[in-house]
């Protein structure tokens, strides 16, 4: 079992570790000269994984305001890279969806992130990949559940 100094060093490392993802993800879209900024590619991202969505959904996904992703939203759709439509069911909201025109900027988008991954996880086998995925997609569910279980004990 690993000890608190361990668990410590572990948190910090993943704190760490997001924050210079973020940050180097922010400058390869910014020097890729694809026309976005890192905000609206992630959001491009996010509607292309979850395409449908409603915009508060994408916001939660992104862990931003739902005012700051309608304004990557807003120009997401003045590039015609997405489209808003009337929400099924709920009269009041509208669901997100990826055009046509999204395509091949997204492909552009996703290469970076790929050529970012590839030198984040330089040293890496495909097993080491594979576990590492592995390991943090049920960090991810388990810290998931900590969060709705304390929301849970105290709602508003």
């Amino acid at each position: 079992m690993a000890t608190s100094t361990e668990k410590e060093s572990l948190a910090f490392l993943l704190n760490s570790s997001v924050r210079f993802l973020n940050s180097a993800f922010e400058r390869r879209i910014s020097d890729a000269g694809l026309g976005l900024t890192p905000g609206e590619a992630r959001a491009l991202l996010t509607v292309a994984a979850i395409d449908g969505s409603k915009q508060a959904d994408i916001a939660t996904r992104i862990g931003l305001e739902p005012m700051t992703v309608c304004t990557y939203l807003d120009r997401l759709e003045s590039l015609d890279l997405v489209e808003r439509r009337p929400n099924p069911d709920d009269r009041r909201s509208k669901c997100i969806y990826l055009t046509q025109t999204s395509s091949d900027l997204l492909l552009a988008v996703r290469e970076e992130v790929g050529l970012l991954i590839d030198q984040a996880a330089s040293g890496f086998d495909e097993g080491d990949f594979e576990k590492f995925h592995a390991l943090l997609t049920i960090m991810q569910k388990n810290l998931q559940t900590a969060v709705s279980d304390k929301n849970q004990q105290n709602p508003l």
